[in-house]
């Protein structure tokens, strides 16, 4: 009776032109896929191959056997790898975007939790709205919420964001509020841009005007800024769970009362609203927030 894996070596003898790279080929030693071509042409009653020094070249017969076993072996070796796949877990995937930031510190660290694969972007508000005009992300997180047609927005959560300063920072002690605005302006700042984000907010909310500051640092990354407020560079807007995650003991929180707090929301496409990736990933996110 004709053992399947003969067939097998066969096949593979016969794309290899030799016994030697085809055991190779199939993890086998050189003896026993010699004996297993032995064992088929014994079964055959004739040679399939030709030996020469140095290639094997198939008779018209080893030609004939091998034109109608290979469909055979290649479907029956693709059925198998479909059985394997189909038994493995399957992961959705998405593209999200979001600040570099906001990942860093509520997504990051559960990563390894989530059942879904993903494709990050990062970058602004702006940059991460046309990534999703464009289709390029699924899902993104926002701080800024535009009515543009054929996008939903969903509120993710309220962050806050307070006025750092360096530890050993010398800082003025008032409850008077113009004196306030008038000694922060006097300080050196750092920026996430050159709009002021944030520090235009406490000023419009607090000071109910626009602050007359000119950063000496543009830098877009509040892990980055904080790290220049612990080493003495000047004053910052942080957000608090960044200030949280961070746990220094280089910085400290001023003038508490003049914070503010910023909206972020989950937006994607309404004509991807019903997709279970999306509602999935906003799901897991919100869970650990």
């Amino acid at each position: 009776m004709v053992d399947f894996e003969w067939y097998r070596s066969f096949c593979t003898i016969y794309k290899h032109n030799s016994v030697s790279e085809a055991a190779k080929a199939r993890m086998m030693t050189q003896p026993a896929m010699s004996q297993h071509l032995a064992a088929l042409e014994a079964e055959v009653g004739e040679d399939l191959f030709i030996r020469t020094s140095r290639k094997m070249f198939p008779t018209e017969r080893g030609k004939e056997l091998y034109s109608q076993l290979a469909p055979l072996i290649e479907s029956l070796e693709e059925t198998t790898m479909n059985f394997k796949s189909a038994s493995l877990p399957t992961f959705t995937v998405i593209k999200i975007g979001t600040a570099h930031e906001f990942y860093t510190e509520k997504i990051l660290p559960r990563l390894h939790k989530y059942n879904i694969r993903t494709i990050s972007n990062f970058g602004t508000a702006d940059q991460l709205l046309e990534l999703l005009k464009e289709d390029k992300v699924d899902l993104i997180i926002t701080s800024k919420r535009y009515q543009t047609p054929g996008i939903e927005y969903l509120k993710l959560m309220d962050e806050e964001f307070v006025i750092v300063a360096p530890k050993d920072f010398e800082v003025l002690d008032t409850d008077d509020l113009e004196l306030k605005e008038q000694w922060l302006s006097s300080q050196n700042w750092m920026s996430y841009g050159l709009d002021l984000p944030i520090i235009r907010r406490i000023w419009r909310e607090h000071f109910k005007k626009r602050p007359l500051i000119r950063p000496i640092h543009i830098i877009p990354n509040l892990h980055i800024i904080l790290k220049a407020i612990e080493n003495g560079v000047g004053l910052s807007v942080i957000t608090t769970y960044l200030l949280r995650n961070s746990a220094n003991e280089r910085t400290k929180v001023i003038f508490e009362d003049l914070k503010v707090k910023n909206e972020l929301y989950f937006a994607y496409k309404l004509k991807h609203k019903h997709l279970p990736q999306i509602h999935e990933m906003m799901t897991v996110i919100r869970e650990d927030i």
